[in-house]
């Protein structure tokens, strides 16, 4: 919904030129019917139990969680109250920074390494160190599927579906994109696909082979597209294939094919009610912003 969702969001909005309020209302008339269809979604396979949901957590679990948090909150002492609070600031100032585009990605998220251990006094490498080393498998991933993006956007490899979905109306291609967009979204990772493609269609915006108003109506199809369908396999979502790396997964039992059968009802509601907005409210709803001078082209 916002330019902070989703890594792939900043780099679209960078590309449309749209900034944080600007980002939120394109995608609106897609991600506020599929926010709520998510919402009921959860609620009716809790209450039902389905696909592996609705277990409930057992009293003697709960009574060992609850006599560690007692513990927990009455060793506290007022430096480590004082360290939570300095890490929620920076929190606000990580979301802040990113929403207002106050600097580059990284260098933003540089900053929030240096406040968070400066400030609360980690200094040592060593102890440093530990913070990276979950992360370290998934970053040497990112950085495999963006050596794949400067390949393929180099050999342009895309073009061919690209030339294909171009031929069609405007209208048929926002249902096109939307659909691509998820087929390789749900296979592969979200960021370097969702980066193609809009780099793609901003090519085809510069040359002439769509108009301006068409480009970013595409821009939000290619995003919604990237995020929505990407939930059906741990290969789209990073934050899946995250967990499913993470030391957690084995001891709750979490494997690749629970993964795919757990977000299953997410997946058809998700992407299905996605399709339908973007077949039939992105236009009208956009159109509608532009008349009330909520939003304009660039």
């Amino acid at each position: 919904m916002t330019m902070v969702g989703e890594p792939q969001n900043l780099i679209i909005a960078k590309a449309a030129g749209w900034h944080f309020g600007d980002f939120f209302l394109r995608m609106s008339p897609v991600t506020v019917p599929v926010l709520i269809c998510g919402l009921l979604t959860c609620l009716l396979v809790e209450k039902l139990r389905w696909f592996g949901y609705g277990e409930t957590l057992p009293e003697k679990v709960r009574e060992v969680l609850q006599q560690f948090d007692d513990q927990s909150r009455h060793q506290r002492t007022r430096q480590d109250k004082i360290r939570l609070i300095v890490q929620a600031i920076i929190g606000v100032w990580l979301v802040t920074a990113l929403a207002l585009h106050l600097a580059e990605v990284g260098l933003i998220g540089l900053s929030v390494i240096i406040l968070a251990t400066s400030l609360t006094g980690v200094t040592d490498e060593h102890a440093i160190g530990k913070a990276f080393t979950e992360s370290l498998p998934f970053t040497a991933l990112l950085t495999v599927f963006f050596s794949v993006v400067a390949v393929i956007i180099d050999q342009q490899l895309f073009s061919p579906i690209i030339q294909f979905v171009l031929q069609a109306s405007e209208h048929a291609q926002l249902s096109l994109f939307y659909i691509f967009n998820g087929l390789l979204s749900s296979i592969s990772d979200n960021v370097f696909v969702g980066t193609i493609y809009i780099n793609e269609a901003k090519a085809a915006m510069e040359s002439g082979a769509i108009t301006l108003k068409q480009y970013e109506l595409l821009a939000v199809a290619i995003n919604t597209g990237t995020n929505l369908p990407s939930v059906a396999t741990p290969n789209g979502q990073a934050a899946f294939l995250f967990l499913l790396t993470s030391a957690l997964a084995p001891l709750i039992r979490l494997s690749y094919g629970r993964m795919v059968w757990m977000a299953l009802p997410y997946t058809l509601v998700l992407t299905l009610v996605g399709l339908l907005c973007v077949e039939f409210t992105l236009a009208p709803v956009t159109e509608w912003f532009m008349q009330m001078g909520w939003i304009a082209t660039l």
